[in-house]
């Protein structure tokens, strides 16, 4: 197994941070998948147990300028790493105004992903400054439990509000109750509803518009002013909302009715999955 990848692009290396940031915020530990042209950070807590999963994938040539890697075996190219995501997004945080950035798969006693940052001094000399970071590589046999999650068909898909307003509200109900309600219909309309014993407060959006082609197939039989919904933890859903630094350039909400709420964001050119069950 060999990785070696090189970025020397300002912009390039911002946007990686930024993702490596996001991911440290939404997965306390999660798997780099690294295979020929993507890198992908997978977190799948079994949905069974009320975990959360989640799926980012990043095409590596729009990243990196220098990028080799060979996987386990020539029809099983891949690798598949378990790392702290803090640990990468802490070694990340080096590397601003940094001249060039270097990953790469060492062996230090244990595996590691070791990062070199290249930085300029004011005299115009540069120094290194090197991060070795422990990873678990994963088994062949393991890899099935780490495959890009199947999206179920939604009864609802729906364009999200803007995120950091979506974030604040979702704070002031957390102090309220456990538990939010995201529901949605064919109309643009969501709302999300917190109901207490004491108290029902929600939320109303407007206007947000569907998704074409998920409207069209569900329309045929579904009235438009029809809610779905979805019961979930709060804390799931503010973790989620508190990983997004910048706003996504698409957002989509997809329901199905009271099991899972799935988010699929794309920033620029890294896109994100994200899925919440319902709670039972």
């Amino acid at each position: 197994m060999k990785f070696r990848a090189k970025i020397v692009d300002t912009a390039c290396l911002n946007h990686f941070t930024r993702v490596s940031n996001m991911i440290a915020k939404l997965a306390k530990t999660c798997t780099l998948r690294i295979s020929p042209d993507k890198l992908n950070f997978i977190l799948s807590d079994k949905v069974a147990n009320g975990g959360v999963s989640m799926w980012c994938e990043l095409e590596q040539e729009n990243f990196f300028s220098e990028f080799q890697m060979e996987g386990v075996s020539a029809e099983n190219n891949e690798i598949y790493l378990e790392l702290t995501s803090e640990n990468l997004s802490r070694a990340l945080k080096t590397a601003q105004n940094a001249r060039a950035l270097k990953i790469k798969l060492t062996n230090k006693h244990f595996p590691c992903l070791t990062v070199s940052i290249e930085l300029l001094s004011v005299s115009n000399s540069s120094r290194i400054v090197t991060h070795d970071i422990p990873v678990r590589v994963i088994p062949r046999k393991l890899w099935k439990d780490l495959r890009e999650p199947t999206v179920p068909d939604a009864d609802v898909s729906i364009y999200l509000p803007v995120l950091k307003t979506m974030k604040s509200i979702v704070e002031k109900m957390k102090n309220i109750s456990n538990h939010l309600i995201i529901e949605a219909n064919l109309n643009g309309e969501l709302n999300l509803k917190i109901e207490t014993e004491l108290v029902c407060v929600t939320t109303h959006f407007k206007d947000l518009g569907n998704p074409p082609s998920a409207s069209e197939d569900a329309s045929q039989d579904r009235n438009p002013e029809q809610m779905a919904e979805v019961r979930i933890d709060i804390r799931r859903l503010l973790q989620f909302l508190a990983g997004q630094q910048v706003n996504p350039t698409k957002a989509v909400c997809n329901i199905v009715s009271n099991k899972i709420v799935h988010f699929d964001l794309l920033h620029e050119d890294v896109s994100l999955q994200y899925f919440i069950p319902a709670f039972s």
